[in-house]
């Protein structure tokens, strides 16, 4: 199928008429029968391309959570935001990453073998992630063993996911009202409808909740676990409710007179197999298009 439907469309046309009026005279009927089933193939097939498209806008994210010990936190914080950061913004400036992202965990248990870290990169294009992370072009005279984290931390996990909703109260400025998000682990007997009924019923509700002051959550996203699955990984999709304070983000307030979509929030509790699972991080530096 042609990229440009404005100008491929009537050349395609063009051809089927011409033969379409052919043979009308001989058999009216079946000619416009034909005539009718190939305008409807025409119109899935573009309707599956449009659709197609607009689902790899998203982009695929890697979540990777690495473990940093305390004594070299400060360095390995310093060394992301003071170098990769900056190459991340270069990447995005050249269109395949989208979104980077650095967390730190606030709290956890079993500290000593947990992840402390994670970071957060959104990609158009994922099988081409590896060919944006050379420094050189933007920090020629900079030496690696300078720059370089992996030395001074260990990656724990890294999963693969889908970024699907996304909504954000209408007075957020992110680099003022972003300061920690709460990430909550689910686990769906069907993910998709999992994911689909949240954006059906709590993405509205809280929207309007942020923007009539019922809450002071400042965002809120989902996203489907794309790989690993299994059962052992115990979620498989993921929800972000972002907060300017660390306090909404351990015990959120909301108004007295907020009304809650119970009947939506039925359909999504059946479909939960275990209880979620949450942490929550504060944003230390993120890389986005303005809108985000």
């Amino acid at each position: 199928m042609p990229t440009n439907a404005k100008t491929s469309m009537p050349a395609f046309f063009d051809k089927k008429l011409i033969t379409a009026k052919s043979n009308i005279m001989k058999t009216p009927y079946d000619c416009m029968e034909r005539l009718a089933k190939l305008i409807m193939v025409f119109v899935l097939l573009f309707s599956f391309k449009l659709n197609a498209q607009d689902d790899g806008n998203k982009g695929i994210s890697v979540y990777q959570y690495r473990q940093v010990a305390p004594e070299q936190m400060e360095e390995f914080i310093s060394r992301e935001t003071k170098y990769w950061s900056k190459v991340a913004e270069v990447a995005l400036s050249k269109g395949n990453l989208m979104f980077w992202g650095l967390f730190q965990k606030v709290g956890g248990f079993d500290e000593p073998n947990s992840p402390n870290i994670l970071f957060i990169k959104t990609y158009k294009d994922i099988d081409a992630m590896g060919n944006i992370w050379d420094p050189s072009g933007v920090w020629p005279n900079v030496p690696m063993e300078q720059m370089e984290t992996f030395s001074m931390s260990n990656v724990i996990n890294t999963i693969f996911t889908k970024p699907e909703a996304w909504v954000k109260a209408s007075n957020a400025i992110p680099e003022k009202d972003y300061h920690y998000v709460k990430m909550i682990y689910h686990n769906a007997s069907n993910p998709n409808n999992l994911i689909a009924l949240e954006a059906k019923h709590w993405g509205p509700f809280i929207q309007s909740a942020m923007n009539s002051g019922k809450t002071k959550q400042k965002a809120w996203g989902n996203a489907r676990i794309l790989s690993p699955t299994g059962p052992k990984m115990k979620a498989n999709t993921i929800s972000l409710d972002i907060y300017s304070s660390l306090k909404e983000a351990l015990d959120p307030t909301w108004d007295q007179n907020a009304v809650f979509p119970t009947d939506g929030l039925t359909e999504i509790g059946k479909l939960e197999m275990d209880q979620r699972i949450s942490f929550v991080y504060r944003i230390v530096k993120v890389v986005s298009p303005p809108a985000q």
